[in-house]
């Protein structure tokens, strides 16, 4: 009986430390997950052999760095040319749009695994503070989207001492 009340506590413990593994993904990477919609050039299984994903979704992975006189936005975004990406901002919110493409190594063949989201997505940011969105500048290299904003109200935060009633 004892080995049966440890191995019900060995697998009661390693399901709470997988659920709280798989809990905390799901926050960290609660933002970063865009829906892809599939567009014109999106693949289609034509054989029932090819294992397609589940859903067009993707993690679009991304930092936010402040600093007295900007935002800067990284996004990971690999696998696309700078002409398929559109920015904007509105109000406090970032959006990145853009459409990645499947381009098939050849005619002849057929994918056996295709687990990379192809399509349209809009990727949402919400900016932390206001800013100057017509002084914005983006480069994208190496799969990397940056986008420096200058902030509308830079400087640093001042601290404000309670004075005594």
């Amino acid at each position: 009986m004892q080995v049966i009340d440890g191995l019900k506590e060995g697998l009661g413990e390693m399901w709470e430390s997988v659920a709280e593994g798989w809990k905390r993904m799901r926050q960290q990477a609660a933002g970063a997950l865009t829906r892809f919609h599939p567009g014109e050039s999106a693949p289609t299984a034509t054989r029932s052999d090819l294992a397609l994903p589940s859903s067009g979704w993707a993690l679009l992975a991304g930092d936010v760095f402040e600093d007295d006189k900007k935002l800067s936005v990284r996004l990971e975004i690999p696998g696309m040319d700078k002409a398929d990406l559109e920015i904007e901002v509105r109000d406090d919110t970032l959006i990145v749009r853009g459409e990645k493409r499947l381009e098939r190594e050849s005619e002849e063949g057929s994918y056996r695994v295709l687990q990379c989201a192809y399509g349209r997505f809009d990727r949402v940011v919400r900016l932390p503070v206001a800013v100057l969105a017509d002084q914005a500048k983006a480069s994208y290299e190496n799969g990397v989207l940056k986008i420096d904003l200058p902030k509308a109200h830079p400087g640093k935060s001042k601290r404000i001492e309670i004075q005594a009633g």
